[in-house]
């Protein structure tokens, strides 16, 4: 969804810390206009200020710094102030805090401290947000709504334990199983004889109680998601009283307390906080791929653009240590975010707080020298260049052949399986599976189970352990139309209340194999597999399976196993299907993917040889492309031009041979 004719460029803006210092912002007008900033996000963390005592609005400040940044051409995001809450509500009202695990209800601070149930905390939140609504939803400078900021991200998980939350659990779960019968089968209770026979016998799980009916825990879960949610949507409702402008939210793309291809139908577009550890590793390229996935997820969740909503121009400050970014880095991230689909660069935060936690988070504005600092000409330079682009990119998409399914419901019940290896991470396999699709510069889209998969070639699936209802129907009307569908070993394990199928794999047919066993290579049993003649060295769970229709691509080379398949293939309708049966090294993953992506003629657009560490994305329009060729590796890469494209911004006709410097990025077109 595009805000303008501009990809936009700014950030976070707190005016409110600095209203005893008009000087102040009137320089920071005159430093964003030099810093090519567009747009601002105001009141984020601004409750206290709009409503210093409870029932006494002041909003003129707001308004009035709105119509000044409008004036200069600068657009207003803004947000409503629920990420925080003021000491005269938490004080007076003790319900709106939340309650933690233990039982013990939270003293008031930090952020997102707050019941979702609680209905004082629910009408004064509609109070404040008719207010902002009513006198500033139809301001010209303001061109969407920021509901909250972060929401979830209190340090835990997001819940609330009050009495309010569990009987409003109980009765989501009245709801969903209607009697209790059909809820100690689905969770298996009679384990360990703890069958519920009353609904009031039933409470989220905790440590000091229920925590090992898995039924129970991926419930909780998902009950907890959907009342984040809930308290979300009544937001929403209320400023759409009052404004038509879109409506968003600040995601944190793998953010595992909430479900968020859930929470993105409730907004008109989807945007996210962005801070990749850059510079942590021998090199960029893990962080560099992490990014990107993070980037084609929150783009996935609607097919569509995004906003990149914050990141960092130069450092953060509540990792355990807190490195700058190179010279180069932040033009080159900036850059990704919008090569994987993003209409803005922003960031957290424009001016650096003068105390408090954040006080040394890093910011456009500094606390010393104003624009005469290297981050303020990064961004000032990065600035120029996103405004020389914005004609050619607005307008243009990734539109992927390839997608992946990363399901939240499957991630908190892998991890939750106690089961082969307890220390899978389900997030961390999926990466692994990502990479190589990433450094073959391949755009890959990414679904849950609920997601229509026809308009894809190829849909991955790793560690796939949970089947949602309909999705084993879904997966095999897609392969019987001419779909290829790989998966991996320890999917198709259970349904969607963490029961573990019986009899046969529900997908045996589709894949053509009979799973029987699952090992864990470890110290004398390691293991390797052969592929295309080649031994790749086995790194984690290994799934022992019968071919039965499938053909065998791949075996293991050793152990007792040795002979059995560990790659197969097998042909179902006008489509076919590949099982990977064991966590190998990611060597084997790109040769596999480099088999694959030749044979369905899926490799990348730009007829480039390019290296290790540079990789590119494409963003189409229906009559054009746009190439972004990315070099993250720390030094400079020669790419081969295989025939000629034009860079869009210098004009330049590149072929042949060139060097890219390190931390470049080049945005091309074909030459006409």
């Amino acid at each position: 969804m595009r805000l303008g004719n501009r990809i936009l460029h700014g950030g976070d803006y707190n005016p409110d810390q600095w209203l005893d210092c008009p000087e102040i912002l009137e320089e920071d007008v005159r430093l964003m206009k030099k810093a090519g900033v567009n747009c601002v996000s105001l009141g984020i963390f601004a409750w206290s200020m709009l409503e210093p005592e409870e029932g006494r609005y002041e909003l003129d400040w707001l308004e009035e710094i709105i119509q000044r940044l409008y004036d200069n051409d600068i657009h207003t995001i803004l947000a409503t102030p629920t990420g925080a809450m003021p000491h005269w509500l938490t004080d007076q009202y003790e319900e709106v805090r939340q309650v933690r695990e233990d039982g013990v209800r939270n003293d008031a601070g930090k952020r997102h401290n707050y019941c979702p149930r609680s209905l004082v905390m629910r009408e004064k939140t509609r109070r404040i947000d008719q207010k902002l609504a009513e006198r500033l939803g139809r301001h010209p400078g303001v061109i969407s709504w920021h509901i909250s900021n972060e929401i979830g991200n209190n340090g835990i998980d997001g819940a609330c334990y009050c009495a309010n939350c569990q009987q409003a659990f109980r009765e989501w779960l009245q709801k969903k199983y209607d009697t209790l019968d059909t809820l100690n089968k689905a969770w298996w209770t009679a384990f360990w004889s703890h069958t519920y026979t009353d609904w009031a016998q039933i409470k989220s799980p905790s440590s000091r109680g229920e925590n090992l009916l898995h039924g129970l825990n991926l419930d909780w879960k998902r009950f907890v998601s959907s009342q984040q949610l809930d308290f979300c949507r009544e937001e929403i409702r209320t400023v759409r009283k009052y404004s038509s402008l879109p409506v968003t939210t600040n995601l944190m793309a793998f953010f595992r307390p909430l479900d968020y291809f859930q929470w993105a139908k409730a907004f008109d577009f989807v945007s996210w906080d962005c801070y990749p550890d850059w510079h942590s590793g021998a090199d960029e390229l893990d962080t560099a791929a992490e990014a990107a996935a993070a980037h084609s997820l929150v783009r996935s969740l609607k097919r569509d653009n995004f906003l990149m909503m914050e990141s960092t121009p130069s450092v953060v400050n509540w990792r355990e240590k807190n490195r700058l970014k190179r010279p180069g880095m932040h033009e080159l991230s900036s850059l990704q975010a919008v090569a994987c689909g993003s209409d803005s660069v922003q960031y957290f935060q424009w001016r650096k707080s003068r105390g408090s936690s954040e006080k040394y988070h890093g910011a456009v504005v500094d606390h010393k020298y104003g624009e005469d600092t290297r981050v303020f000409r990064d961004v000032a330079r990065l600035g120029e260049r996103l405004l020389q682009i914005s004609e050619k990119v607005l307008g243009t998409c990734n539109q992927a052949r390839i997608a992946m399914i990363f399901d939240w419901e499957n991630w908190w019940a892998v991890e939750d399986a106690n089961a082969i290896d307890n220390h899978i991470q389900y997030q961390s396999v999926f990466l692994e599976y990502f990479r190589p699709f990433w450094e073959l510069g391949v755009d890959v889209d990414i679904l849950d189970m609920d997601c229509e998969l026809d308009s894809y070639d190829v849909v991955v699936a790793p560690l796939n352990y949970l089947y949602r209802k309909g999705y084993t129907d879904r997966v095999r009307q897609y392969v019987d139309k001419g779909g290829c569908y790989v998966t991996t070993c320890w999917s198709g394990e259970v349904d969607d209340t963490d029961l573990v199928y019986l009899e046969k794999h529900p997908l045996e047919d589709v894949l053509g194999i009979a799973p029987e066993e699952v090992d864990v290579p470890d110290g004398y049993c390691e293991n390797s597999i052969r592929f295309q003649g080649q031994s790749y060295q086995i790194t984690g769970l290994c799934g022992l399976v019968h071919a039965k229709s499938a053909e065998v691509l791949a075996q293991y080379q050793h152990d007792f196993y040795a002979g059995y398949p560990a790659l197969t293939r097998n042909i179902y309708g006008k489509g076919e299907a590949y099982y990977i049966a064991s966590m190998n090294e990611m060597d084997f993953i790109r040769a596999f993917y480099r088999m694959l992506l030749h044979e369905k003629e899926l490799e990348c657009r730009l007829n480039v040889k390019f290296p290790m560490g540079v990789t590119v994305n494409e963003r189409r329009a229906s009559d054009r492309s746009l190439w972004f060729l990315q070099n993250f590796n720390r030094t400079a890469a020669y790419v081969e031009f295989l025939e000629p494209y034009t860079n869009i911004e210098t004009g330049e006709v590149i072929n042949g041979k060139i060097m890219m410097e390190a931390f470049e990025c080049i945005i091309l077109e074909k030459f006409k």
